[in-house]
């Protein structure tokens, strides 16, 4: 049976898109061949920074026949009535219906015979609604404007589309439409700068094998495996071991479509601020992995880049470059870093009275009294001393207001442990300013500190009960407990 290849050839589809509209594309297509009575056995989508990629196995070569009868009035009824039926049926007169009799008597009945048509002339139709409606998070028009009604839009300038069908024994066809001014053809492109080059393509296999040649893996799993096992064979390389970071692989695998792991490194002083500051300016800036020494688990000077580009000088330049923009970053992390550290978060507490928790529950610093009140209460029944959960309550959001959260808020709660540290308050108030936000999910971690249980406690309590209070279900509302953190 036939095999359907689709390519949809664009500039970059941005990472956090792709394997939602690989999967769109899927579904799209292979619902409207059933719709149509093409049942197929199997289909696989793929994406890459620049093409969406379809394949569909075994598609009939045409529609089956139909036949179908349909009721109509009884024989005598009136004119009009048989009138609509003949219309309705698609008949021109009513010698053409036959008669069949029922315990009511006898009724008119067109049988109505449709014959299939070629699976590549309804796939010709079905494609291009697929692509005019597909369901892209944000798209854009290019080139001149149109005053077509429904004109094209796209994630990002489509320029070509591949479109073949046919049986492996013999050459696909290829589906007759264009969209956009873009006619559906059998040429595509490998990558832009190793292969820019135009070549044909047939089927799947053809496809795919031809890709390999013009430096694109098309699969983003095999992407993901090869950035993984190349990062950790480098890491192993060199003594040291890969910190894992399942976020960003997928985000890196979604920018390169022929990846080359590098090693770069970064000056040592930068090792003395905070190991999540360091993982987050080099994650959040450049999607670098970061690295640890095996014997102590401690991070090292070092990270490692994907790069999209087998270099002709062994990718020196490219390192040289992510180095450059890593060292301002981390020099700026660290300004952050000791800058909040000159400030004793119980003196960041002032400016909490100008910021608004919510209008109708007073701002961040009555919260934080409300909050100080509560963890006193509740940490004789948790078995935490009530001046050292006062003390932790107290300066728990302190941290919302230092240079380091304003540029990562991912690290709000985590870098309050470490201010409280720097300035020698006690360990259990330390760890209550990180501790008091979890659990964060149904996986997360629960405090078991009493003095942090008590605070986090506190927390939740005085949000649940505050919104409650102002007839605010915070889930009905959609806003999640968090946010008001973040100011």
């Amino acid at each position: 049976m036939p095999d359907l290849l689709l390519e949809l050839f664009s500039e970059e589809i941005p990472a956090r898109m792709q394997v939602r509209a690989a999967e769109d594309l899927r579904k799209a297509v292979t619902d409207r061949l059933v719709e149509a009575g093409l049942v197929y056995e199997g289909a696989k989508a793929f994406v890459t920074p620049r093409r969406l990629t379809l394949a569909v196995h075994g598609v009939p070569v045409r529609q089956p026949d139909l036949r179908e009868e349909k009721k109509g009035p009884r024989v005598g009824a009136p004119e009009n009535a048989v009138a609509g039926f003949l219309k309705a049926a698609g008949l021109k007169s009513i010698g053409e219906a036959k008669v069949q009799p029922d315990k009511k008597g006898d009724f008119y009945v067109a049988v109505i015979e449709k014959p299939g048509r070629l699976a590549i002339e309804v796939i010709g139709e079905i494609l291009p609604e697929v692509i005019k409606s597909f369901p892209w998070p944000k798209s854009m028009r290019w080139g001149a404007p149109s005053k077509e009604p429904g004109a094209l839009t796209w994630v990002r300038p489509l320029h070509s589309i591949v479109a073949t069908f046919g049986p492996e024994t013999e050459e696909p066809d290829i589906v007759p439409f264009t969209i956009g001014g873009i006619a559906a053809g059998n040429e595509t492109r490998g990558h832009r700068f190793l292969a820019p080059q135009k070549f044909t393509v047939r089927r799947l296999d053809d496809y795919l094998h031809k890709l390999d040649k013009a430096k694109v893996v098309l699969d983003a799993e095999r992407r993901r495996g090869i950035i993984l096992t190349e990062a950790k064979q480098l890491a192993f390389a060199q003594g040291l071991e890969l910190v894992e970071d399942e976020g960003l692989l997928n985000e890196v695998a979604g920018l390169v479509e022929w990846p080359v792991v590098l090693m770069g490194a970064f000056d040592e002083q930068f090792l003395r601020i905070p190991e999540e500051v360091i993982r987050a300016t080099i994650r959040n800036n450049q999607k670098c992995f970061v690295l640890r020494d095996t014997a102590h688990a401690k991070l090292v000077n070092k990270f490692l880049l994907v790069s999209n580009l087998e270099a002709d000088d062994g990718g020196k330049a490219i390192v040289a470059g992510n180095e450059r923009v890593i060292r301002a970053r981390l020099s700026d992390a660290k300004f952050f870093y000791e800058t909040d550290l000159k400030t004793r978060l119980e003196d960041r507490l002032p400016k909490f009275e100008h910021i608004v928790f919510h209008e109708k529950l007073g701002t961040q610093a009555e919260r934080i009294a409300r909050i100080e009140s509560l963890a006193a209460e509740l940490a004789p029944l948790v078995g935490a001393n009530a001046e050292k959960a006062k003390r932790a309550a107290r300066l728990c959001k302190a941290d919302l207001l230092t240079e380091v959260i304003g540029e990562f808020p991912e690290l709000q709660g985590l870098m309050g442990k470490y201010y409280a540290e720097a300035q020698g308050e006690d360990e259990a108030v330390a760890h209550a300013s990180e501790d008091h936000y979890k659990p964060k999910g149904p996986d997360d971690l629960v405090p078991s500190d009493p003095v942090s249980v008590a605070v986090a406690l506190a927390d939740k309590i005085d949000t649940l009960v505050g919104f409650w209070t102002i007839d605010e279900n915070p889930r009905e509302a959609k806003i999640p407990l968090r946010s008001v953190e973040q100011h």
